[in-house]
């Protein structure tokens, strides 16, 4: 009996409120990459080192920075609200708790699709031409840390990630905006 009640309280890698919208981005994530994949390799090798295509890469990049910029804010609005400056402010407070709900519904949803545009931006970068430069370092190494991202996350539905995707998360975002900005 208490097998029973331990398999019946036992939560799901991914709880069932959020499973639509997970499972659709990556549905829509996996669609837009392979249609994407399929057109870059289907490119004349003369235009891929053509500077028409170094901003094909550029989009792809600039359209994760968009994402992740609103994946970012769960983490920031987070911490602006829990800082004890909110006396006379209370409703732009009330503003920001209604403003950090629907980022929190839509953080892991965006986030696959950041995924997706990264791994595009990743891969025409190698077929543009990776040259050993401060910002192609700068952005593999966000690549390699944004990897275990992903997982850990997962781990965090079940609350068994000890703080590895908050960690992960934020030297990723570090990298990335050093990536992005410099």
């Amino acid at each position: 009996m208490s097998s029973q009640r331990s398999l019946e309280e036992k939560q799901p890698w991914i709880p069932k409120k959020e499973r639509i919208w997970v499972f659709g981005a990556m549905a829509v994530a996996t669609i837009y990459v392979i249609w994407q994949l399929w057109s870059l390799f289907h490119l004349p090798s003369t235009t891929l080192h053509n500077r028409r295509f170094e901003h094909t890469f550029k989009d792809y990049g600039s359209n994760a920075r968009i994402a992740l910029f609103v994946v970012l804010a769960n983490y920031v609005l987070a911490f602006i609200i829990k800082q004890r400056i909110w006396g006379k402010l209370a409703i732009l407070k009330k503003g920001l708790v209604m403003l950090l709900r629907i980022v929190k519904k839509y953080h892991t949803s965006i986030a696959i699709l950041a995924i997706a545009l990264i791994t595009l931006h990743a891969v025409a970068v190698f077929m543009y031409g990776f040259k050993w430069d401060f910002n192609n370092i700068s952005g593999l190494l966000a690549v390699i840390v944004l990897l275990p991202v992903p997982i850990s996350g997962l781990f965090r539905y079940r609350r068994l990630d000890k703080k590895w995707h908050l960690r992960c998360g934020l030297a990723f975002a570090v990298l990335f905006l050093i990536h992005a900005f410099l």
